[in-house]
């Protein structure tokens, strides 16, 4: 067993959490908000029909929007209130159960890597710290010859960036460009968000 993530510890800590996350997103989404910013950030990475894992995908937004664009996509989440949220809401994809320290879809039938895998919603600072290159190194191994991770997190949340690209170059992955927004904005020393598109090294 991996240790628990920090959402999961959220989760135990306040059996609302889920229920409070889902009912947010869904109130933005009747008010009309943009929630579909990373998904068009990833889509344009790719071509038509790509295979796109939406890694900590929560309630399915990101994948939700690459589904609705034509993608070929398949959400994980370790949270089963979030993929039960997810196929209510967004029908098309796959949604599965699962901790991302552990991601091992071909065994669960899933055999062809990815295009592409979208990681936002500050998922990595979610994760418990001891997991986080594991989770990489998993990342890495889904992706296909030519496929990139784009991963999106904020600073102040017990993730520095140097640890983070410390980690992606230990599980064999190195960066394609960064970012400091999804909206393609330039990451610099003074960023206080990140997107990182990574390459397998």
């Amino acid at each position: 067993m991996v240790e628990q993530s920090i959402w999961m510890q959220k989760v135990a800590a306040d059996p609302g959490h889920s229920t409070w996350y889902i009912e947010r997103f869904r109130a933005m989404a009747r008010a009309g908000d943009d929630l579909a910013g990373e998904a068009r950030l990833v889509d344009a990475m790719v071509s038509r029909g790509a295979r796109i894992l939406d890694a900590g995908c929560g309630s399915g937004r990101v994948g939700g929007a690459l589904a609705e664009a034509g993608h070929d996509v398949v959400g994980v989440d370790v949270d089963p209130a979030l993929i039960e949220a997810a196929e209510q809401d967004h029908p098309g994809p796959r949604w599965m159960v699962g901790d991302l320290a552990e991601l091992d879809l071909a065994a669960r039938g899933v055999t062809t890597p990815f295009d592409a895998i979208v990681c936002a919603g500050n998922v990595m600072a979610f994760l418990a710290p001891s997991t986080r290159r594991e989770v990489l190194k998993r990342f890495r191994a889904h992706l296909a010859p030519g496929g990139r991770a784009a991963i999106g997190f904020g600073a102040g949340r017990d993730y520095e960036f140097g640890d983070f690209f410390a980690d992606a170059a230990a599980a064999g992955l190195e960066p394609d460009l960064l970012l400091s927004t999804w909206d393609l904005r330039p990451f610099t020393d003074d960023s206080s968000f990140l997107v990182a598109l990574l390459r397998p090294a």
